[in-house]
Order: C-alpha cells, then structure tokens, then sequence
C-alpha cells in the first residue's frame, strides 16, 4: 500500500497545480482528464491532490473527482456526478421560474444507474431514463457555471411523464398553466416519452384551461387516446367525474384545477 506524504505547507508542485487551474480556471475536474486539460504532467499527482484537499483547497466529491473547496455551483456538481447528467423534473421547474417550492434535492436525469449522494448539504437524486427519452437540452450559464437542462416543454412533459419528482401534482398543473408553450415541441416530447398516459393527461388539462395555442397538440392527443380510463392523478384516489373524450378520469375536479392554477404563493 502506497503512504500519502502530507506537507504542512504548500510545497512547489501544490503551488504550480493551485497556479495552473487558476490560468485555466478550472473549478471542477476529474484525475484522469486533469493533467490533459492543463498540458501538464505531475510525478505525484495523487499525491498533490489529497494534500490539497487536506488543506481545504480542493473538496473531494467522490473518488477521482474534485473540486474548488469555494465552488457550489449544484447544477454543475450534479450534472459532473454522472457523465450525462441533465438537470430535469422539479429543479428544472425551479430554474425555468415555473414553481416558487424549494428542494434541497437536485434532480438529475441520467441513462446510468447511480445511488443518490449528499454533498454539503445538498442531496443529488439521479434518475435512470432510457436514452431514447434524452431530447431537449439546453445549455445554461457560461464557463465553468455552464451545464445541461431540459427546455420548457422537454421540463413539462418529464414531470408528467415521472410526477413523483415535479415536487406534487398541483405544482406541476401549476406550472403547465402559467407558461407558454410550444405546441410542436410537446408532441415531439411525447413521441420520444412514449406515455399515452401522459400525453392523455396533458390534452385534458389543457383542454380544461382553454391553453391557448394548443389545438395542434389536442389534435395529436385525440388521435392516440386509448380505451382505457386514466386517473388524472396518478397517486391520488380512483373516483370523479369520467372524462369520455380524453379518456381520464378527474379524480382532482374541473373546480380544484382551476383553482390550484389562481392559487397565488
């Protein structure tokens, strides 16, 4: 088993890396892409990084990957965790101004399995999805701050498609009814989602609100309805009013809906 030397001060390779990711401004890496990105090779770089995390100049996040101690940039920790993460579901909602609820939890959409984690206070909850539901990303904010998220349409269609981390059904119905909304993205969205449900789901709510601009999706959502009655709620209880023509049944009323989308914070 390999010793780690500690030094009590920064010795001259703990100085010339500190100096390298500043010139590069790098605030997240990786050991194995490191010394590539920074046209640099270190003798003991294992070494060097654990010194400097013991001295609070870089934090570790798991095995192999590092940051600055002073970065906390969640959206960049979180989409770095996994090597195609997306921030999705209710932190999306957050981020696109669609819900004013809070999460300590940063929602991430992913085609690799990995166990959510707990990093200085935040916890990073990693959804596994099938790659062909990967669409709709844009890029948000710039240089080292810049990572991954799903657009509006790509954000509304995921929280239908996996309620349970929008941050409730009323937020989410909340959020559908206060923005405005490509009609042709939504219809792509749940081509590629592949859930009649969902697409059921939203037909009926916007049908309810009188969501303008969307005739095109109500076209498409008459055109794959199926026979079988879906609950609007996916968790709530099997009861109200059956809805012929979209095939759902209201087990939150016509009254509650519209009144969860008046409710002000």
């Amino acid at each position: 088993m390999t010793r780690t030397y500690f030094s009590r001060n920064l010795n001259a390779d703990q100085q010339e890396f500190i100096h390298l990711i500043d010139e590069y401004e790098v605030s997240i890496f990786s050991k194995e892409t490191i010394e590539s990105y920074l046209q640099c090779t270190f003798m003991k770089l294992n070494e060097i990084l654990e010194n400097l995390v013991q001295k609070k100049f870089l934090y570790r996040l798991e095995r192999g990957k590092y940051c600055r101690s002073t970065f906390k940039n969640d959206m960049v920790i979180g989409c770095f965790l996994t090597t195609d993460g997306i921030v999705a579901y209710w932190s999306a909602l957050n981020l696109h101004g669609l819900t004013e609820q809070f999460s300590n939890t940063m929602f991430i959409q992913t085609t690799k399995q990995k166990e959510r984690k707990l990093i200085s206070g935040t916890t990073f909850q990693f959804v596994k999805v099938k790659s062909t539901k990967i669409a709709g990303i844009a890029k948000q904010g710039y240089g080292s701050n810049a990572f991954p998220m799903t657009d509006v349409e790509k954000t509304i269609v995921d929280c239908f498609d996996l309620p349970q981390h929008s941050g409730g059904y009323s937020e989410l119905i909340r959020a559908f009814a206060s923005t405005s909304l490509d009609a042709q993205k939504m219809i792509d969205y749940c081509l590629i989602i592949n859930n009649i449900a969902v697409t059921k789901r939203i037909a009926c709510i916007a049908d309810i609100l009188g969501k303008k601009k969307f005739t095109p999706f109500l076209k498409y959502a008459k055109n794959v309805v199926n026979e079988v009655y879906t609950l609007l709620d996916p968790f709530g209880a099997d009861e109200g009013e059956f809805i012929k023509e979209w095939k759902i049944r209201l087990n939150i009323s016509r009254e509650q809906i519209i009144d969860i989308c008046n409710k002000q914070y």
